[in-house]
């Protein structure tokens, strides 16, 4: 008997999906709820797990095929997985009387211990010379992630058992010239998502970007001071996004319009600070939000965030995780960034850009000084925000970093 497999319900407004990649090839035996086919959305990936067990079936939608909700994907042939088994067992005994083929770099899931791996990690693979069976992978479902490849790569430790030695021609081949090879590769439907918001905030928004440096001494010596007994009591580390966010939500207290969106001839205010972070998952950055931002603890957000990076890292966020959001921090300095001018993600009308902190020469009381500072950006739809309100709000960031003590007394 054979089951349908079905594209599910993938979020509010999301009707299509992109195939991106099967985990399983037709005959090849699945477990119920075992996931076989990973989807691409606007936003997340999402794995279609197996409805039953059994043998996959054949396969009805392929890679980079656009598909809608509730479209045919793949068949599951029931009770078939007993049956498979038998019939390999003559192929086996074939497999064994003829000779081994000579080693080659592993590209695959039969020469990486029963692996699968997405295009991406793949050419990461082939490219260091690694035996993918030999790396731990951190993904979700143990599946091995670029980082973990690039790590592997760095350490040396995993690579692949060399070729059978081959005899030497007759004449030796001219040296190979410079590579001007190039590679064609479909963008995915969350990249040509994030290209086309992007596009449509440049040419619709009046974007405008209002800078400032901020100085970090005060918050650097308060995490080193509490991390420990932070990290003790509550289970996460305490890192600078917690006050950034606390920062952020007071200041959008007091100037709402930050906070705002327009619709139509309609400009919408935000009671509640949704709070869009900035992560980095396999496929790109996405922004999960922090919902109620306003109304919890540093602690709370650090757990929060916390959690984000490490589903994103497992490619387990889902659509609720991003949906919504009324302003966005993205911190580029934990790249190394210096200076940059963030784009807004629609509807919201701002974003605060964080970057890197450095020691750098400043004025004090008519003395210059070493401080670790850190430049601030906010970029922001001067159809609705005034250059006076982006100024007072990215000042008000900046004295509540700058003085902790404004935090808890609600300043």
């Amino acid at each position: 008997m054979a089951t349908e497999v079905k594209v599910p319900t993938l979020g509010e407004s999301v009707t299509e999906a992109t195939v991106g990649q099967w985990l399983k090839k037709p005959g090849d035996a699945v477990k119920a709820d075992e996931p076989i086919v990973s989807l691409e959305t606007d936003k997340v990936a999402v794995d279609v797990p197996a409805p039953v067990a059994g043998v996959l079936g054949d396969i009805v939608a392929k890679e980079g095929d656009t598909v809608e909700v509730g479209a045919l994907l793949a068949y599951v042939n029931e009770g078939a997985a007993a049956a498979a088994a038998p019939a390999a067992a003559p192929a086996a005994k074939a497999e064994a009387a003829a000779p081994a083929p000579a080693a080659s770099a592993p590209a695959d899931d039969e020469e990486g211990g029963n692996l699968t791996l997405s295009p991406a990690v793949r050419r990461l693979v082939l490219e260091h010379g690694l035996d993918p069976s030999k790396i731990k992978g951190t993904g979700k479902d143990g599946r091995l992630t670029k980082d973990d490849v690039v790590a592997a790569a760095a350490a040396g430790t995993a690579k692949a058992a060399a070729s059978a030695p081959v005899a030497a021609p007759a004449a030796a081949a001219p040296a190979a010239g410079p590579s001007r090879a190039q590679e064609r590769v479909k963008m995915t439907r969350l990249r040509q998502t994030v290209a086309k918001r992007l596009k449509e905030a440049q040419n619709n928004a009046a974007l405008l970007t209002t800078y400032n440096d901020v100085d970090m001494t005060n918050v650097i010596e308060a995490r080193a001071k509490y991390k420990d007994l932070f990290e003790k009591k509550h289970g996460v580390r305490l890192g600078f996004m917690g006050f950034f966010t606390k920062a952020v939500c007071m200041a959008l207290r007091d100037i709402p319009g930050v906070n705002a969106q327009i619709e139509g001839d309609e400009i919408v205010y935000n009671d509640f600070a949704d709070i869009s972070v900035a992560v980095s998952a396999p496929n790109g950055l996405v922004v999960p939000v922090i919902r109620n931002a306003e109304s919890l603890s540093v602690a709370e957000i650090e757990k929060t965030i916390g959690s984000f990076g490490k589903k994103a890292k497992e490619g387990a966020l889902t659509m609720e995780d991003m949906k919504g959001g009324t302003f966005t921090i993205s911190n580029g300095g934990v790249f190394g960034s210096l200076l940059s001018s963030p784009i807004i993600n629609p509807p919201q009308s701002a974003v605060l850009g964080l970057h890197r902190i450095e020691d750098r020469p400043v004025v004090r009381d008519g003395q210059i000084v070493i401080r670790p500072m850190m430049y601030l950006a906010l970029s922001y739809d001067h159809r609705l925000i005034d250059g006076r309100e982006a100024v007072t709000f990215l000042v008000a960031v900046k004295n509540a970093i700058e003085d902790p003590t404004r935090l808890l007394i609600d300043l």
